[in-house]
């Protein structure tokens, strides 16, 4: 049931959401230029690689030695409010229309952390990733790596069709709010180098 309702409510959201998907990539060419996406390589269901599309959200910016600037640096003002408003996460809906994310779940990291998770913490892929989640809801960016994969782990533990249906509307509530955006000194989140375990 959780995937026929992720895949029909993905149809219907880029449907639906079209004409604000061309306005948002002209904007991004205009302002950012090309690509108008960003595309990563991120751990789904049990581990699978797949390539998350989002909007690009951060300008071309190298140091003297040509190496990418740090990313509060790169980050503009138009950026930070696609981030913000969770605009740059519209199109992974393509992403659940596939099949390898679902709307609700715990959000899809980088590849290099599958290594530095605990037993406990590897759990959270016992699930497809998210477009949001509860940690999203929780605190999103500005909580602790610990706290955000124990609530990851507590939703795969918990899930039912109402308790997403609960994530979905907190999320749109986070959304104008604008809370947990980023982590403190960070422009999003700072990198996850592992937890002390027992």
């Amino acid at each position: 049931m959780k995937r026929c309702l992720d895949f029909f409510a993905a149809l219907v959201g880029l449907l639906a959401l079209f004409p604000v998907i061309l306005v948002l990539s002209i904007l991004i060419r205009v302002k950012l230029g090309s690509p108008i996406f960003f595309s990563q390589v991120r751990p789904g269901l049990h581990g699978k690689p797949f390539r998350m599309v989002k909007f690009r959200t951060m300008r071309d910016a190298n140091d003297s030695n040509g190496n990418p600037l740090p990313d509060a640096e790169r980050l503009t003002s138009f950026g930070n409010f696609l981030r913000a408003t969770s605009l740059d996460e519209l199109p992974e809906l393509w992403n659940v229309l596939k099949g390898e994310m679902s709307l609700v779940g715990p959000r899809p990291l980088l590849m290099e952390y599958l290594e530095l998770y605990s037993p406990e913490q590897a759990r959270r892929h016992e699930v497809r990733p998210g477009v949001t989640g509860w940690a999203q809801v929780n605190g999103r960016n500005a909580i602790s790596w610990e706290q955000k994969f124990e609530l990851d782990v507590w939703y795969v533990d918990n899930r039912t069709l109402w308790l997403d249906i609960k994530i979905l509307f907190l999320t749109v509530k986070k959304v104008f709010v604008r809370e947990g955006i980023s982590a403190e000194g960070e422009a999003t989140m700072s990198k996850f180098e592992g937890s002390e375990h027992d």
